[in-house]
């Protein structure tokens, strides 16, 4: 009887533990249920979160694109796949070029045409500047505007194809320094440069439907072919804006140092407007004329080079410079200089338009005035340095 009464007893015990550890496996697989959807929750939100981002810039750039085709229609640029650029480059193997924006290559289309690829390494923000330089440069047809061809757009995959130009940049034939060496152009080619630039600026601010300000005019982003005729390239850092729209407002400012226009860097000197090109093309100028060079400039100076240029008109001095063979070429010279001056005025309302700079460079020599001496622009270096690291392109 004991015995039955034990064995019950046993039995009884050996279920309560049975039931207790099956509860506590029940709660444990529960909490590990739990914390597996928890962390399945919290991934899928982490996604969620980032995935609107993702997914927004590159709507963004798709509507800016799917804009400008159904814009311009039949006479839009080709849109190219990434797999037919390599077929154009013969796989990127002949560089002709290199900057901040990439690498460009030479090339050529199934129709025999040579061309220049420029492959974009990214773009920022939401592709501002790969659609500005589409939507500017679909816009222009003229002799001083670089063509665009076509273009390439993927996802971390762009690139646009140009006309190809054989004789570089206008950079490759200007001094830098004293150190460099005496430009090799004549100044009668010079002379036919300058004022191709300007008929090209005159286009875009007068001849397209929409005004184009380019915000970027140097000596890099002048083009020149196998006839030295320029062509105004990169149009990254344009904007674009109504014909009868005169002032610009602006996020930031844009340009490359040396060449920015004083209200583009402050708006304290005056209105963002087209005639802040008119600024970068008469720096662009006196650069061509190579008065820059002639301005001895340790390290630390601050000396700004127009100062230079009017203390020699003032005083009747000569301004040395080089390559002067005739009379012809000391009028051409002279008279770039002081259309060069008008452009650099400090109000942007002192400046000539720039047509009205191609009708100076065309006009009698007689016929211009020296520039009244404006208080000249010149922000010290330490400020050009901080500035032209976060807001400029080079």
């Amino acid at each position: 009887m004991r015995h039955e009464k034990a064995k019950v007893h046993d039995t009884r015990k050996r279920f309560r533990i049975s039931k207790k550890l099956a509860i506590v496996g029940s709660v444990g697989i529960a909490g590990v249920v739990l914390v597996s959807v928890s962390m399945i929750f919290c991934l899928r939100s982490r996604w969620s979160f980032h995935k609107p981002l993702i997914s927004w810039k590159i709507e963004s750039e798709d509507h800016k694109v799917e804009e400008l085709m159904r814009t311009y229609g039949s006479l839009a640029p080709k849109i190219y796949k990434y797999s037919d650029l390599k077929k154009i480059t013969k796989s990127f193997s002949h560089k002709i070029g290199q900057g901040g924006f990439g690498q460009v290559y030479k090339g050529m289309l199934p129709d025999g045409r040579v061309v220049a690829v420029k492959v974009l390494i990214e773009t920022n923000g939401d592709g501002e500047e790969y659609v500005n330089e589409v939507a500017s440069i679909s816009r222009t047809s003229h002799v001083n505007i670089v063509g665009l061809l076509g273009f390439c757009y993927q996802p971390n995959k762009k690139a646009l194809i140009y006309e190809y130009v054989s004789n570089s940049s206008l950079d490759k034939f200007l001094n830098n320094g004293p150190s460099g060496t005496t430009c090799p152009l004549g100044w009668t080619t010079l002379y036919r440069i300058s004022i191709g630039i300007a008929r090209g600026l005159e286009y875009l601010h007068q001849g397209c439907n929409t005004r184009i300000v380019h915000f970027d005019i140097k000596p890099h982003n002048i083009l020149l072919d196998q006839d030295f005729c320029p062509k105004i390239s990169d149009f990254g850092l344009s904007r674009l804006c109504e014909r009868k729209e005169s002032i610009l407002s602006m996020l930031g400012a844009r340009g490359t140092a040396g060449y920015i226009a004083p209200e583009v860097f402050s708006r304290a000197f005056g209105h963002v407007s087209h005639k802040s090109d008119v600024y970068s093309y008469g720096m662009l100028v006196l650069e061509m004329v190579g008065v820059r060079d002639n301005v001895e400039v340790s390290q630390t100076s601050e000396v700004y080079f127009p100062h230079w240029i009017y203390e020699h008109l003032e005083l009747g001095k000569d301004l040395t410079l080089q390559g002067i063979m005739n009379d012809e070429d000391e009028e051409i010279a002279r008279k770039m200089v002081l259309v060069g001056l008008w452009c650099i005025q400090t109000k942007p309302s002192d400046r000539p338009a720039i047509g009205r700079a191609v009708e100076m460079l065309e006009g009698s020599l007689h016929s211009l005035q020296v520039p009244p001496k404006p208080g000249l622009f010149s922000p010290p270096k330490s400020i050009l340095e901080s500035f032209t690291s976060t807001s400029t392109t080079t």
